[in-house]
């Protein structure tokens, strides 16, 4: 199913941002090239696409980002998701943890 879908047909749900990790880098700064089990994920990337507004404890939680933000979330947190031979990450807003400006 994720084959025939484009990442522009997803819509994140309330309480929730669909991000674009960056990509990882493969060669170090002295030049060695890493073996792809050596890769750390990355933990930051640009949104895409964010869901509404959530009720917490009684308060309306607003999205702490806006499409195009380049942030930096937990590195635990969020879920995969393969579009084609990308890997998007859906996370709350509680697992961004920043703004890159």
């Amino acid at each position: 199913m994720a084959d025939s879908l484009s990442v522009s047909q997803l819509q994140p749900l309330a309480g929730y941002v669909l991000v674009e990790p960056a990509k990882s880098q493969k060669k170090t700064a002295s030049g060695l090239y890493l073996p792809e089990s050596a890769e750390e994920k990355p933990q930051h990337g640009t949104v895409l696409a964010v869901g509404g507004a959530v009720m917490q404890d009684g308060a309306e939680v607003k999205a702490p980002v806006k499409k195009g933000d380049n942030v930096i979330y937990k590195k635990w947190g969020g879920n995969d998701f393969k579009v084609g031979e990308v890997e998007y990450q859906f996370l709350k807003f509680e697992d961004i943890l920043a703004t890159i400006k």
